[in-house]
């Protein structure tokens, strides 16, 4: 994408999920200060302190963890690295849908000749199936002559 290219859509983490998860690292931390006297409980919530911090600055740091445009789409990969695919690269947007006894899992899937990216609407903020629409549509008007 240029720099005076703005993107056609961009799907982000919802603020509202950042501030829950770094709530979560200060209760977890509060927990395992409060609880000095047990060795195994402050490395547990140490441990649940520090990962919930974890994944709350990846939200700061990339929050935005797709966008399209005409040309291609920038999706975040690993812990916040920028990937840029032209649509030329993209073999397939789809979504993977999953029933396990109670519950659903959706993931939005985007191939490439050679990778697989995998977003939930964790990291869109949107319905993955609303994101897939979205992203075909963009592409088929690239790819057609």
């Amino acid at each position: 994408m240029s720099e005076d290219t703005q993107p056609a859509a961009r799907w982000r983490v919802p603020p509202a999920q950042t501030a829950v998860k770094a709530v979560a690292a200060a209760a977890l931390t509060a927990l395992a200060l409060a609880s000095l006297d047990d060795p195994q409980f402050v490395l547990l919530a140490g441990v649940a302190a520090v990962g919930a911090a974890v994944l709350a600055a990846r939200d700061v740091l990339a929050p935005v963890r797709l966008e399209a445009d005409a040309d291609g789409l920038t999706a975040v990969r690993g812990y916040a690295r920028r990937e840029r695919l032209a649509w030329q690269r993209v073999v397939a947007v789809r979504v993977d849908e999953r029933r396990r006894l109670f519950s659903r899992t959706m993931l939005l899937e985007i191939e490439t000749a050679d990778d697989l990216v995998m977003l939930s609407r964790f990291d869109l903020g949107a319905d993955v199936r609303d994101v897939a629409e979205t992203l075909t549509a963009l592409r088929d008007r690239a790819t057609t002559p």
